[in-house]
C-alpha cells in the first residue's frame, strides 16, 4: 500500500506543474477510503486525485488516502476518522465503503466510485438517477446484454455458464441477477457459485465449474482480491473466466468489457471539484455512468483453450 500511494502522488506532484490554480487561497482536505486492494480500485483513485489537482491546484487540496483492505471493521474506524475530523469531502472508492459513509455523515459530502448499483447499494426505492441528500457518484455499470453478447460471441456453443457471487456484496448480487435474466433469455444455463468470504473462493469456483462451459465474475472486490486464485483453478481445467473489471480480468480472464476505471475516477474527481467550489449542488448531481469502456481479451490464453477470437475483436486487444 505504501508503494502504491507514492506512485499515485508522485504522478499527482506530475500532474501539478501543469495544474490550474483556484482563484482564492482554500484548502481543501479529502479523505478517501478505498475499500480493497486491487488494480481496478487503484485505477480509480488515480484517476480521482489527479483531476482534483488539475481542477483545484495541487496547493489547495491535502488527501488523506486510505486503504480497508477488504475489511469492514477498519473501513468503519477510517470513515468515522474522516467524519471526526471533519473532512470537506469524502470519496468511497466501492460499494462498501460508500455504504459506510452513508450512514456515518448526512453533512459531509460522499462521492462514489466504483459503484455499480446505487439504488441497490444503498436501498433506493424508486431510484430516479439521483440519490439526493450529501450522496452522488460514478458507476462502473456495463449493460448485461453487453455482458451477455460478448460471453456468446467468444463461446457460441456455450450451454451453462457459472456466476460467482459474494453474498455480502449486495451490487454483485444485481450484477449476476441482471446477467441470469439475459444469458437465460439465451437459453443458457446458469449455476450459482456463491461464497461469504475469500477463503470460500476456492470451493465455490471448483464446485461450479464441474458442469459449466465458462465461469463470469462480476466487478466484486472479494473476487478480484483473489483473481490469481481463481485462475489457479480454472485455467488447467480449461474453463474461460470472463471478468467485469479490468483488473480481475487481467489477472485470470479469458476477455472482459469494463468501465475503465482511471476515467470513471478521474470524472469523479471532476465532479468533486464542482461540489468543493460550490458549483454544483451533491444533492442534486445525478450518478454519472461510465463512458469510457475497456473491451480486451487475452488472446494467448485464448489460443491456449482453443477459443477463436471473435473477428470483431481484433482491433480491441490490449
Amino acid at each position: 500500500m505504501k508503494k502504491f500511494i507514492a506512485v499515485i502522488l508522485a504522478a499527482v506532484m506530475l500532474l501539478s506543474l501543469a495544474a490550474c490554480t483556484v482563484n482564492d487561497n482554500t484548502v481543501y482536505t479529502v479523505g478517501i477510503c478505498q475499500y480493497s486492494e486491487h488494480e481496478s480500485l487503484h485505477l480509480a483513485t488515480q484517476g480521482f486525485m489527479e483531476a482534483l489537482v488539475k481542477e483545484l491546484g495541487t496547493e489547495n487540496v491535502i488527501f488523506d488516502i486510505q486503504n480497508a483492505f477488504d475489511h469492514p471493521e477498519i473501513c468503519t474506524d477510517l470513515i468515522n476518522r474522516f467524519v471526526s475530523r471533519n473532512v470537506d469531502l469524502i470519496m468511497a472508492n466501492a460499494t462498501p465503503a460508500l455504504q459506510e459513509a452513508a450512514r456515518a455523515t448526512v453533512d459531509i459530502p460522499i462521492i462514489g466510485t466504483s459503484v455499480t448499483d446505487y439504488a441497490t447499494a444503498l436501498e433506493i426505492e424508486n431510484f430516479s438517477g439521483t440519490v439526493g441528500g450529501n450522496i452522488t457518484g460514478t458507476s462502473d455499470m456495463v449493460s448485461p446484454a453487453e455482458q451477455a453478447r460478448v460471453i456468446l460471441e467468444f463461446l457460441p456453443e456455450a450451454k451453462t455458464v457459472a456466476m460467482l457471487c459474494c453474498t455480502s456484496e449486495e451490487n454483485s448480487i444485481y450484477q449476476i441477477s441482471e446477467l441470469k435474466k439475459e444469458l437465460e433469455a439465451k437459453g443458457i444455463t446458469c449455476v450459482d457459485a456463491k461464497f461469504t468470504d475469500t477463503t470460500d473462493v476456492a470451493d465455490a469456483v471448483r464446485q461450479a465449474i464441474k458442469t459449466a462451459d465458462a465461469l463470469y465474475i462480476p466487478a466484486d472486490n472479494k473476487a478480484a482480491s483473489v483473481a490469481e486464485v481463481i485462475d489457479g483453478i480454472c485455467r488447467p481445467a480449461g474453463i474461460p473466466v470472463f471478468a467485469a473489471d479490468e483488473g480481475t480480468y487481467s489477472a485470470c480472464g479469458v476477455a472482459t468489457l469494463s468501465a475503465s476505471y482511471y476515467h470513471l475516477g478521474y470524472k469523479t474527481g471532476e465532479m468533486a471539484a464542482d461540489i468543493l467550489r460550490g458549483k454544483a449542488d451533491v444533492s442534486t448531481m445525478p450518478i454519472v455512468y461510465a463512458e469510457e469502456l475497456a473491451l480486451k481479451y487475452n488472446k494467448e490464453l485464448c489460443d491456449k483453450l482453443g477459443i477463436t477470437v471473435p473477428e470483431a475483436y481484433q482491433k480491441a486487444e490490449g
